[in-house]
């Protein structure tokens, strides 16, 4: 386990982390998407950010590149289910590098019962806080939309959007007609053809 942050030491990360995805998550098969998108590959991020090394790996990934390019963050979460185990390692990570950031989670639907909420974590987190919005697949950009959105509408201020894989499919560009930057860890160049 390493907390270098260095150039080379994340370099090294990157690629163990994109040989796990590439063998665990990665599938080139005929899929519909969330979108209803038809593709002819998928990636279960999920498969290899519930791997404990591959949680490992997101976390110290995605907090470096928070940190480097939307430092005043103080939050990290995003639209269940595909941005829990993303925010969380970051968080986990934020946390032993002594930097915190405070995870949490926005619900597809209010709370059914209590208090109704939209995002678990939110107490946390003080009024206008600054957050990172995580995603593990940008194809469209609508769950990434949609957690922006939610977290405008609970009193946070996100502050750029940070995605383990873009399918490079107009995503991106919907999400930086937010205002928001987007940063990917890795793009469909980066898979098999």
């Amino acid at each position: 386990m390493s907390w270098d942050f260095s150039d080379a030491a994340l370099a090294t990360d990157r690629r163990a982390l994109l040989d796990l995805l590439t063998t665990k998550s990665f599938a080139k098969k005929k899929v519909v998407l969330a979108s209803g998108r038809e593709s002819d590959f998928y990636v279960d991020c999920k498969k290899t950010a519930l791997l404990a090394e591959g949680h490992w790996l997101v976390g110290r990934l995605l907090f470096a590149a928070i940190r480097q390019h939307a430092p005043a963050a103080v939050g990290v979460g995003g639209l269940t289910l595909g941005a829990d185990p993303l925010a969380s390692a970051v968080s986990l990570v934020s946390h032993l590098a002594r930097s915190p950031l405070a995870a949490f989670l926005v619900r597809k639907e209010p709370k059914g019962h209590g208090t109704g909420q939209w995002i678990e974590g939110l107490s946390g987190l003080p009024a206008g806080a600054k957050v990172a919005i995580v995603e593990d697949v940008v194809t469209t950009g609508g769950s990434a939309l949609k957690a922006i959105e939610r977290a405008r509408a609970e009193g946070l201020e996100p502050v750029g959007v940070f995605a383990l894989v873009d399918r490079e499919e107009g995503g991106k560009e919907a999400l930086e007609a937010t205002g928001l930057p987007v940063h990917a860890l890795f793009r469909r160049r980066d898979f098999p053809a």
